[in-house]
């Protein structure tokens, strides 16, 4: 099998750090904007609902941040790994972390940490590129929770506001602006991580990350659409709508036993993220074959975003939406099919598929059939590592979303992908 080597940090990871801060802090300015609107046109429903979101958000993004910072602790060497002259976040000082992550600065401090460690190594051509790819790993996990538990539910609220008081206004647009800019750069950047762990052989061009941000915003638009004119009719019901549906989606990730976080709290935070990510969007979380869970989803989906519509269309004001209406109903269902389709094309064509191969182990007969030869577990980035720093959290995710098992798995192996 081809060696593959560890991805060295270049200037084009130095500069997707500083457009993620750029991103993060414009994204959290318009939220700020917009409360503020809110607060002084008199809308105090709708400034504590966009406050809750952000208080939410950023709670549960610094709580993945200091379970992360003290899992990272306990790895072997990692508080005097080399970083070029400087040294890990935050080191041993445990209390001055945790000070930052109560202050919810902990996730800004990763940010600034990401980019003076990059600077340093591409700049200066100092050591410590692996550390600097790992906390650009990191980043890219948390950017993806900030975005689904942050940006997707204050996108449905500003189209939700907008057809309830049929007004628009300049920060509303602003609003959705930053929330859909943000969801997109997401979806690149976690793309980007991802191929990063790919053998040197089996890394696609930009064409790959295109199509996945495509088919990805295609079937998230629709989605955040349908929830936004549900509850334009029905606002009351919304919220038991998510609950449940969320409660569902948390048993059916506790199902596939997921292994992510190093610890049983942890784990269950990551379930219940889970859960509200997959109310917008699929996220593969577990091994094995994904084909036939993303086929439940979607069915899932595809029918509740259908009983949504219906529902909106029957309590909708005629008079009120009747310039909009019939084409929303056409419109909606023909992007979101759309957005399958651009997804059947992308893992026929774009996606680079790591088979794990058979390998017998010692003592098994040569004439066993390949069936019933045990998996053995490899790592997706198989290439010889000069340290011990490699991010598992983000190479768990690669192997579930670039691998594909054989017919049986060994019950034996371990459930996440361990570092070379």
């Amino acid at each position: 099998m081809e060696r593959a080597t560890f991805s060295k940090y270049s200037w084009i990871d130095f500069a997707f750090s500083v457009i993620g801060v750029c991103t993060f802090l414009v994204d959290w300015g318009s939220d700020v904007w917009v409360a503020t609107e809110f607060y002084c046109r008199g809308d105090i429903f709708w400034f504590g609902v966009l406050v809750g979101l952000m208080v939410l958000s950023s709670v549960v993004v610094q709580m993945f941040s200091w379970f992360w910072f003290q899992y990272d602790r306990k790895l072997p060497g990692f508080g005097s790994v080399q970083t070029g002259g400087g040294t890990v976040l935050f080191g041993d000082r445990v209390k001055l972390s945790c000070l930052f992550h109560v202050l919810q600065l902990g996730f800004l401090c990763r940010h600034i940490s990401a980019i003076r460690q990059g600077f340093r190594v591409w700049w200066w051509k100092a050591e410590g590129s692996e550390y600097a790819v790992y906390l650009t790993h990191d980043l890219s996990m948390l950017r993806l929770i900030e975005t689904f538990c942050e940006s997707a539910p204050q996108l449905t609220l500003m189209i939700y506001v907008m057809l309830q008081t049929n007004k628009t206004r300049t920060v509303q647009f602003v609003s959705i602006a930053a929330s859909t800019t943000s969801i997109a750069w997401m979806v690149v950047d976690y793309h980007r991580s991802l191929r990063s762990f790919l053998p040197d052989k089996a890394k696609q061009g930009w064409c790959s990350s295109l199509i996945y941000f495509l088919w990805n915003l295609l079937l998230i638009t629709p989605r955040v659409a349908a929830l936004a004119l549900f509850a334009s009719v029905l606002s009351g019901y919304i919220g038991a709508h998510f609950l449940m549906q969320w409660f569902v989606f948390v048993c059916w990730a506790w199902q596939q036993e997921t292994h992510f976080m190093d610890s049983p709290a942890g784990e269950w935070l990551y379930r219940s993220t889970v859960g509200l990510i997959w109310y917008f969007s699929w996220f593969s979380v577990a091994e094995g074959r994904t084909r036939g869970r993303s086929i439940i989803y979607h069915t899932f989906i595809t029918a509740d975003g259908g009983i949504l519509l219906a529902t909106w269309w029957c309590y909708r004001d005629p008079v009120q939406t009747e310039s909009y209406a019939l084409a929303l109903l056409i419109a909606l269902p023909f992007i979101y099919l759309l957005g399958l389709l651009l997804k059947t094309l992308y893992y026929c064509c774009f996606h680079p598929k790591l088979w794990r191969p058979l390998v017998r182990e010692p003592g098994l007969p040569d004439d066993l059939p390949d069936a019933e030869v045990p998996l053995k577990e490899f790592s997706i980035q198989d290439g010889t590592l000069s340290s011990k720093l490699h991010n598992k959290r983000m190479a768990c995710h690669a192997a579930h979303f670039y691998s594909e098992k054989g017919a049986v798995k060994n019950p034996d192996s371990p459930k996440r992908a361990e570092p070379s």
